[in-house]
C-alpha cells in the first residue's frame, strides 16, 4: 500500500513538473517572440515616420520650385520686390496656387480641402509653410520671411531673362503638422499595432505545441530516470536525434546499462563470498561436531585441518579488506626511487621454494644494474607474489614460467609468461573481475578466492600504469605490466 503510494506521488510530481517545464519554454518562446515583433513594431514606426517626413519635405521642395517659378512671374510684373512689402498675402496665395497645381485633375476636393485648410485654421498658422520660408533678393538681403538663411542648406534661384533676381528657400520640417499627414500616419500606426498583435497570436499558437515537442525527450528522460530509481536498471531511453537530448538519452542508456552491470557483480559477488566462507565454515562445523560427538579424536592432525580452514577464511577476508581499501584508495603508498629489479629478484627468492616442490621451471631474464621508477616498495612486493603466486597455482606441474624486463619510451614493462594450460580471450577479458576463477583446466579447486588480480591491478593503477593478459607464446597466459620510469 506504502509502495503505491509513494508511485502515484512520483507520477504527481512528474505530471506537475512537466507541467512547469512545458509552460516555462512555452513563455520562454512567447516572450522571445513578443520582443522581436515589438522591435519589428518600433522600427517601422521609426522608420515610417522619418520615410514619411523626408517624403512631405521632398514634396515641399517641389512646391518650392513652383512657387519659384510663381515669384519669377511677378516680379517681371512688377519689376522690383516691393509687391511683397505692399502686398504681404501674397506669398501665401501664391503657396495655395502651388496646392492647387499639385493635386491631380481627378482628386479635386484633396485641392479644395488643402486650399481651405491653408486658409481657414488659424489655430495652426504657426506651422503654415510661409513661416518656413525665406525670399532673398539678388543680393542676399531678406526680402520676405523670418528664418536665419544661414539655417537653409538650399536656396532655388529665382531666373528672370536668364538672371537670378532672388533667392527662394524653405527650413525642412522636423514633424508633421498637416491634419492629412497625421492622420495618415495614425493610420499606419494602428496598421502596424494590428499587425504586431496578430503576430503574437500566431507566435503563441505555435509555441505552445513547439514547447510540447520540445519537453517531449525530457519527459521521457523524467520517466526513465523514475524508474531507474526505482531499480528497474534494465529501462532504456529510446534514441530519435543527434542533438543534446539525442547524447543526453545515449549517457543515460550508458548510465543505466553500467549500473545493471553493477547491479549485477554486487549479486554475484555476494554469492561467490556467500559461497567461499560456506565451504570452510560447513568443513569446520562438520569436525567440530565429530570430535563433540566422539566420532573423531581431538589429535594434532583434526587440529591442523580445522587451522587449515581458518586461515583460509582468514586469508579470504583478508584480501576483501586490502580489496576495500584499495577501491576507496586507504592504502597506504609510501613512494620513493626503488630499484625494480631488486623488487622482483626478492619476490622470485620467495617462490622459488615452492616452484621446486611442485615441479615447475622459472627462467627469470632481468636487467642488470639499477632501472628506477618511483614507487611503493612493499605494495609492488605484494604485486609481484600475487602474480607469481597466481601462475604456479594455475600451471600445470612440469610447467615454465618466465619472468623478463621490455623497455619502451618512457617506461617499463615486466612480463610474466606461464605454460599450460591456457585460457580463451572471453576469459582473459575477466581475470581481473572480482572473484573471478577461470573453469576446467586452471581449476578453482587450487586457487584461491579469485581477489589476488583485482587487487594486481589496483596496485598497478595506483602507481599510473596498466596491467593485461594476453596469449602466452608457452602456452597459458601473459601477464604485461606497465611502469612509467622515473624521471629523476
Amino acid at each position: 500500500m506504502y509502495v503505491k503510494k509513494q508511485t502515484n506521488n512520483s507520477a504527481y510530481e512528474f505530471e506537475m513538473m512537466k507541467l512547469k517545464v512545458t509552460h516555462s519554454v512555452f513563455l520562454a518562446i512567447l516572450a522571445a517572440n513578443a520582443i522581436i515583433v515589438l522591435s519589428m513594431f518600433l522600427i517601422m514606426q521609426w522608420s515610417m515616420d522619418r520615410g514619411f517626413l523626408r517624403y512631405v519635405n521632398q514634396l515641399e521642395q517641389n512646391r518650392v520650385e513652383r512657387l519659384a517659378a510663381k515669384l519669377g512671374t511677378v516680379y517681371i510684373a512688377s519689376g522690383n520686390w516691393g509687391f511683397i512689402q505692399k502686398y504681404p498675402d501674397a506669398i501665401p496665395q501664391l503657396i495655395v496656387e502651388t496646392i492647387s497645381e499639385s493635386s491631380t485633375p481627378s482628386s479635386p476636393s484633396v485641392a479644395n480641402e488643402s486650399r481651405q485648410d491653408q486658409l481657414n485654421q488659424p489655430n495652426r498658422r504657426f506651422y503654415r509653410l510661409e513661416r518656413r520660408i525665406v525670399v532673398l533678393d539678388a543680393r542676399r538681403n531678406i526680402v520676405f520671411g523670418t528664418i536665419n538663411p544661414a539655417e537653409i542648406a538650399i536656396f532655388k534661384p529665382i531666373t528672370v531673362k536668364g538672371k537670378d533676381v532672388g533667392y527662394l528657400g524653405i527650413l525642412p520640417s522636423k514633424f508633421l503638422s498637416d491634419l492629412h499627414q497625421l492622420k495618415f500616419v495614425k493610420e499606419q500606426r494602428l496598421v502596424f499595432t494590428i499587425i504586431a498583435l496578430l503576430m503574437l497570436l500566431v507566435a503563441a499558437v505555435i509555441s505552445f505545441p513547439l514547447a510540447r515537442l520540445l519537453v517531449r525527450p525530457l519527459k521521457k528522460l523524467a520517466a526513465a530516470t523514475s524508474h531507474l530509481s526505482s531499480g528497474h536498471y534494465d529501462v532504456r531511453v529510446p534514441v530519435d536525434s543527434d542533438d543534446e537530448f539525442g547524447h543526453l538519452s545515449r549517457d543515460f542508456n550508458s548510465l543505466a546499462l553500467s549500473l545493471d552491470k553493477n547491479e549485477n557483480a554486487r549479486r554475484q559477488f555476494v554469492a561467490d563470498i556467500s559461497h567461499e566462507l560456506r565451504t570452510p565454515l560447513a568443513i569446520l562445523e562438520g569436525e567440530i561436531e565429530a570430535i563433540q560427538d566422539g566420532l573423531q579424536d581431538l589429535s594434532l592432525d583434526s587440529i591442523a585441518s580445522l587451522q587449515s580452514e581458518v586461515f583460509r577464511i582468514n586469508r579470504l577476508v583478508d584480501d576483501l579488506y586490502q580489496l576495500a581499501l584499495s577501491d576507496v584508495g586507504a592504502l597506504a603508498y609510501r613512494k620513493s626511487e626503488i630499484n625494480l629489479t631488486d623488487i622482483l629478484e626478492e619476490a622470485i627468492i620467495r617462490v622459488q621454494p615452492k616452484l621446486e616442490e611442485i615441479g615447475l621451471t622459472l627462467r627469470a631474464i632481468l636487467t642488470e644494474g639499477s632501472l628506477s621508477v618511483y614507487a611503493d616498495a612493499k605494495r609492488l612486493a605484494q604485486l609481484f607474489d600475487n602474480l607469481l603466486e597466481n601462475s604456479w597455482k594455475y600451471t600445470d606441474p612440469g610447467g615454465t614460467i618466465d619472468i623478463s624486463f621490455e623497455s619502451g619510451p618512457g617506461c617499463v614493462m615486466v612480463n610474466v609468461k606461464d605454460s599450460n594450460p591456457g585460457v580463451t580471450e572471453e576469459e582473459r577479458k575477466q581475470l581481473f573481475d572480482r572473484l573471478y576463477r577461470v573453469e576446467g583446466s586452471r581449476s578453482r579447486s587450487t586457487g584461491g578466492a579469485g581477489l589476488g588480480l583485482a587487487i594486481c591491478r589496483n596496485i598497478v593503477e595506483a602507481h599510473e600504469g596498466s596491467i593485461e593478459a594476453l596469449h602466452s607464446p608457452l602456452g597459458g597466459v601473459w601477464m604485461r605490466i606497465t611502469f612509467p620510469v622515473s624521471k629523476g
